[in-house]
């Protein structure tokens, strides 16, 4: 329960509880860490192996509370987060997340906090937190627009009664958008958006997740701002009837904590590089390349003859028989003008560096906020969930391209790579976007924006508890 400070201000005890992936608990930490340094108690819920992965710096600012996941024989052993197993097993991990209710539950009835902040998996949580008499925040880590393109109603999308029923409804914005839009999926993107209101080995579909928690909630928090197409927070609030809470763009405000000897030989090569001519290419943990795939984005990096750093991460849970490999003599062949890293890599220190010209992305949000606070234009492959449709919006405000595909099923060419990177990167056509990013740079990277909505937001969460 709350206590007063010295200074007559009532402390908060916040808990919160992200989905297990680090693109989602990440970003917790940092709005946990924001709250907590309002002087406010942040209890932070993950299972046992990713509290262990986090900073252990933070541990005097935040409790983390260790939480023992159930075992399915279907996951990997240790398999805690995402990026653990393949991507078609992750329903299996939502079944063993919801395995953690009990735990939850004793948790939140002993400790008796004031709010409790939320991701999209725990369904159930809502009515346990409700009869708690805890105040209850929906914090998705997708953006505005993503939220309004799925659904109109809780009632909807628990019901799974969608007017949506075929691929091409999937293709035109919804017809609830009152407002010119053109975000929509393309038909390779549409098929997964049919089969997302399908009952997965959790019992249960997103969207049903997703509406037990509009539902259930007194609030939703989003990762937005209004100075970025503040239409669709208005749009969110009509369709759910629900406050909107914006918690800001989130840029990190830290450095990743350098590893030095991982960022000396990377910024050595980048030093060495032409300013503003660099490609970074990183498309996440998530995304699975087909072999096919992996050979033309190769070889349109060759073809471009631009330099570029690849962080080439092996996909989530992929195992050496999972594994796709680089084309024939593609590293001896660019040896001198490109790396590739296979381990970790310092995004935030590389897209900082004035070497770097472009990013090519998948378009996950966290991504695009990262690339966008350092001003760079964005040459797009999306391929997962909101990433799609991330792209069509950011394409839409001139501060990148989409890497041309076959609209049936996404294929592209190295010669579609090449030329998308020549375009963005070098072309006198590119320097619309490198100026439309640059200014964009001036909202994403705005600290103390970012510092005024964590002030909201905790405002808000002072003001409106039950």
């Amino acid at each position: 329960m709350a206590t007063t400070d010295s200074d007559g201000s009532k402390q908060l005890h916040v808990v919160v509880f992200p989905w297990l992936a680090f693109g989602h608990i990440i970003p917790y930490l940092q709005l946990s860490k924001s709250i907590a340094q309002k002087g406010h108690k942040v209890s932070f819920l993950s299972t046992t192996r990713n509290i262990q992965r986090l900073p252990s710096h933070l541990s005097p600012l935040i409790t983390f509370v260790p939480l023992t996941l159930p075992r399915l024989h279907q996951l990997p052993q240790d398999a805690e987060a995402t990026m653990d197993v393949r991507t078609q097993d992750i329903h299996y991990l939502k079944k063993a997340f919801d395995g953690l209710q009990p735990e939850v539950t004793r948790f939140l009835n002993a400790e008796s906090p004031d709010w409790i902040i939320y991701d999209f998996a725990p369904y159930w949580l809502p009515e346990i937190a409700a009869g708690l008499n805890i105040s209850r925040a929906y914090f998705p880590l997708v953006n505005a627009w993503f939220m309004a393109f799925v659904g109109w109603s809780p009632e909807d999308m628990i019901n799974g009664s969608d007017y949506r029923t075929s691929v091409e409804d999937f293709l035109v914005p919804p017809k609830w958008v009152p407002f010119p839009s053109k975000i929509c999926y393309k038909r390779y993107e549409a098929n997964w958006m049919v089969g997302s209101g399908s009952p997965d080995a959790s019992g249960v579909s997103d969207a049903y997740r997703s509406g037990m928690m509009l539902k259930g909630s007194n609030c939703v928090l989003m990762r937005y701002s209004y100075e970025f197409e503040p239409q669709w927070l208005t749009l969110l609030e009509e369709l759910h009837h629900l406050p909107v809470v914006p918690v800001g763009l989130m840029p990190p405000v830290e450095v990743e904590d350098g590893k030095d000897d991982t960022w000396l030989p990377v910024k050595n090569w980048l030093d060495g590089q032409q300013k503003g001519h660099v490609v970074y290419m990183a498309l996440g943990s998530e995304v699975m390349l087909s072999k096919t795939e992996l050979e033309e984005l190769a070889l349109g990096l060759e073809l471009s003859g631009l330099p570029f750093f690849w962080a080439f991460r092996k996909p989530a849970g992929s195992t050496e028989s999972d594994s796709v490999e680089l084309p024939d003599g593609f590293l001896e062949r660019t040896r001198n003008r490109g790396m590739v890293w296979t381990s970790w890599v310092p995004q935030l220190q590389i897209l900082s560096h004035d070497s770097v010209g472009g990013f090519l992305t998948h378009c996950g949000w966290s991504s695009v906020v990262e690339g966008l606070m350092f001003g760079h234009p964005l040459i797009m492959l999306p391929f997962l969930v909101d990433q799609g449709l991330n792209a069509r919006a950011l394409v839409d405000k001139k501060v990148g391209i989409e890497v041309p595909r076959n609209e049936e099923d996404g294929s592209f060419t190295k010669n579609s790579v090449a030329d998308s990177l020549s375009l963005v990167v070098v072309e006198d056509e590119g320097k619309v976007y490198k100026e439309n990013a640059m200014a964009l740079s001036r909202i994403f990277g705005d600290i103390n924006l970012q510092q005024k909505y964590t002030d909201d937001v905790v405002d808000y969460l002072g003001k409106h508890r039950l």
